[in-house]
């Protein structure tokens, strides 16, 4: 099977999947079922990559792609007429397709309860700093929310400075556990790996969402299953799309 179903328990309503690296017939190194149009590969091949998403999903109508900027904005996906800056979707109507790009950002799918109202949201950690789960949770305005956290860079492999650590210690002392100094310094400066999954968990958590499930996956050592920015530079994207009956 050439995507992931999300394990998580929401109304029957709910659909959602991510896309692997597999399947697809973009050339080395987007190989090869990548669904961007910004990464270089060839537009035909983009093209054919989502045809063959709509139908291996059975997709009930084209996904709502953004372009994504590591930003805040968030967009009602089923009033968009074009492509639109933003790094999160939601929406309340049937069959509307929310859709993020991600290859080691994090991609987060919330859905309330009663399986009503779905989003899906670019997790980079410029994207966390700046509050775009908040921004996105307050579209939901439900107090009855469930998360999902997608494939993305492992603890082990997300080296950032000690800025980054900085600012989210800065926004909460809660963001602090989502860090730990690594034995090494470069250029006399200190370093941190981060979990990105923590810090959406922390986020999530303070926003009074206690539901979160996923966040078990690896983007960089996956090589087989996943694209890495990190790992590879030039490389295509995996898909995580959300819709609702």
């Amino acid at each position: 099977m050439n995507w992931i179903k999300p394990d998580w328990p929401v109304a029957k309503n709910i659909h959602a999947a991510v896309t692997l690296r597999s399947g697809g017939v973009s050339h080395s190194p987007f190989d090869s079922l990548n669904p961007a149009d910004h990464v270089n590969d060839q537009a035909k091949n983009v093209q054919a990559n989502r045809k063959i998403i709509m139908d291996m999903l059975q997709l009930p109508s084209e996904p709502k792609w953004l372009q994504q900027v590591h930003g805040s904005q968030v967009v009602k996906a089923d009033q968009m007429e074009t492509m639109e800056q933003a790094d999160a979707s939601y929406t309340d109507q049937a069959n509307c397709i929310c859709a993020i790009l991600t290859a080691d950002c994090l991609p987060i799918l919330l859905a309330t309860n009663d399986g009503t109202k779905i989003a899906a949201i670019h997790g980079g950690w410029r994207s966390l700093l700046t509050d775009i789960i908040s921004n996105t949770v307050n579209k939901l305005d439900s107090t009855n929310i469930i998360a999902w956290l997608g494939p993305a860079i492992g603890v082990d492999r997300f080296e950032v400075g000690a800025e980054i650590k900085q600012h989210f210690v800065g926004k909460s002392a809660k963001f602090a556990t989502a860090f730990k100094a690594t034995k090494f310094k470069k250029a006399g400066q200190n370093k941190y790996l981060a979990d990105i999954y923590q810090l959406a968990r922390i986020e999530l958590t303070t926003l009074g969402i206690t539901q979160i499930y996923g966040g078990n996956f690896c983007t960089v050592t996956e090589q087989q299953r996943f694209f890495s920015y990190r790992r590879d530079g030039e490389t295509g994207r995996m898909a995580t799309l959300i819709w609702r009956d």
